[in-house]
């Protein structure tokens, strides 16, 4: 009873030792395209999770929590996420984006493309190669990693800022039980609604549905979701696959 009593005492020692905070960045020196405040929930950030510097594989990738467009999971979607890319040699990159209600399209857009060039444009500076950039989001952070994956540009080799000279189209993506659809029955409607208000154009809508975007060029993905998910329904992955797979992704 001693010695457990020990190791009990030991334990809440260690778990009261404070866990240095990860290094965070704005994604823009001053106030981000179409900042309404400079409050933290407008400020759009990345939190960064460098790899270890005894194992590493020149790859990272920007995370993307979940959470409807409306709040952030920002643990369990984002930095435990991190801290197992890291144990494996990879860099991660957590994305806190701004949200709905406050912000629409293409804000949402604008701060996971900003992302990606940044770590892109930066990736001397961490040991990355710039073509193994990838993008891995959940949920609602899935419609958002699958829209950087469909909506990109090879940069602006005239921009004043050289983040902006860097293109953001992901390498590769990983999409979580993600949301991809804003069209029919298999939509998941709060995401929708905090991303793109009341009364979305029906082409806007179209345009972000992620299944009828796809191309050639879309980067390879790897997708996963269950059957008995009753928040975003399994078609959305399913179809997202199968869009990828007639374009021969």
């Amino acid at each position: 009873m001693k010695k457990l009593t020990l190791l009990l005492l030991c334990t809440a020692a260690v778990a009261q030792t404070p866990v240095p905070a990860p290094p965070t960045i704005p994604l823009w020196n001053g106030p981000a395209p179409g900042a309404q405040g400079t409050a933290d929930i407008d400020v759009p950030k990345l939190l960064i999770f460098a790899a270890k510097n005894q194992v590493t594989t020149g790859t990272a990738v920007v995370i993307c929590p979940g959470g409807g467009y409306a709040h952030l999971s920002m643990d369990k979607e984002g930095t435990d996420i991190a801290k197992w890319l890291n144990g494996r040699g990879v860099a991660g990159f957590v994305l806190q984006y701004r949200l709905g209600p406050k912000y629409h399209h293409p804000v949402e857009l604008q701060d996971a493309q900003r992302a990606i060039r940044y770590v892109r444009s930066h990736a001397a500076e961490y040991g990355l190669a710039p073509n193994r950039i990838g993008i891995w989001g959940f949920s609602a952070g899935g419609h958002l990693a699958s829209t950087t994956g469909t909506h990109f540009d090879s940069g602006d080799p005239n921009a004043a800022d050289p983040i902006d000279r860097a293109g953001s189209r992901p390498d590769f993506m990983i999409l979580s039980y993600p949301v991809i659809t804003f069209v029919g029955p298999k939509t998941h409607q709060g995401s929708k609604k905090n991303l793109l208000g009341d009364n979305p154009d029906p082409e806007l809508a179209r345009s972000l549905s992620g299944e009828l975007q796809v191309t050639a060029q879309t980067p390879p993905t790897f997708l996963f979701t269950t059957d008995g998910d009753k928040t975003v329904p399994p078609e959305n992955s399913i179809d997202f696959f199968l869009a990828m797979r007639k374009a021969g992704v």
